[in-house]
């Protein structure tokens, strides 16, 4: 009996080893993407991702924050690969040399909900600066991301247009949240307040009660998202490899296809535009 467990403990440690002297991609092959809530919180990514990962085995690991934060993280080196939602952010972000080049993706737009009771008597209205003075001529509660992301930047030009300074009544009629698109839609909805919203996360969102949208409609709503390859001259540690496939894949015919083939309730959430000129 001795020689065979001899034996067999021997075989064990050649297994042991065998498995030591993978290389590491092979044993845990991942990249780690700085993107948005709007994205995760929509379900895009949970219906996305599965497809890639079963593609190239490539598994992706995302951190969803604001944009801003996301720009931060990719900045540091803590991401391989950025998809946010403000494109002059993202401009910048290239041209201060963090990644060589910025690749449209998708958009979809920007929506005001609001009560049913629409005490800012604001529905229907096309044009969302024009809406955004009426609630703060009404004093009409209002709910903000106030996280520095695409969506809180967005809204922020729409007040700034409006001629309004909202900040001045934070903690009055105008409430920072701090939060991402998904907990500041509950906070709307809880205390019956108006919001910007991305139209993605608001088609998942399941705890309406009394908001619908009240505006829609104006070009200046369009949202754009971008994906950019973290560089690896900043960050020597960048998995570049496998970011440049979950890039190329995303802005590929199948990657496309698979963005516009993301529909809840029949509603497509992402529209793909990878090959238009200017997006």
């Amino acid at each position: 009996m001795r020689p065979i467990r001899t034996a067999l403990f021997l075989l064990m440690v050649a297994l042991v080893a065998a498995i030591g002297a993978l290389p590491a991609a092979a044993a845990d092959r991942f990249i780690t993407v700085a993107s948005t809530t709007s994205t995760e919180q929509s379900g895009l990514f949970k219906y996305l991702l599965p497809i890639f990962e079963r593609k190239t085995g490539i598994e992706v690991r995302v951190v969803a924050v604001g944009t801003g934060q996301a720009i931060k993280l990719a900045e540091k080196g803590d991401a391989d690969v950025l998809f946010v939602h403000h494109k002059p952010s993202e401009e910048k972000f290239v041209a201060e040399g963090w990644s060589a080049r910025r690749f449209p993706v998708m958009y979809n737009d920007f929506v005001v909900v609001g009560p049913a009771a629409d005490p800012a008597k604001i529905k229907g209205l096309k044009d969302t600066a024009a809406a955004f003075k009426k609630i703060a001529e009404a004093k009409a509660p209002f709910a903000s991301r106030a996280d520095n992301s695409g969506t809180h930047l967005a809204e922020m030009e729409f007040w700034k247009a409006a001629g309004i300074d909202a900040k001045a009544s934070s903690g009055q009629w105008y409430r920072e949240t701090g939060s991402g698109m998904g907990p500041t839609l509950n906070t709307a909805a809880g205390m019956d307040a108006y919001a910007l919203a991305d139209r993605g996360t608001w088609l998942s969102f399941a705890n309406r009660k009394s908001l619908e949208i009240v505006v829609e409609g104006d070009p200046k709503l369009f949202n754009q998202y971008g994906v950019m390859l973290v560089s690896k001259a900043k960050h020597p540690h960048v998995k570049d490899a496998d970011g440049k496939a979950f890039v190329d894949w995303l802005v590929s015919p199948e990657g496309q296809q698979a963005i516009a083939g993301y529909k809840i309730g029949g509603q497509q959430l992402f529209f793909p535009n990878a090959n238009q000129a200017g997006a």
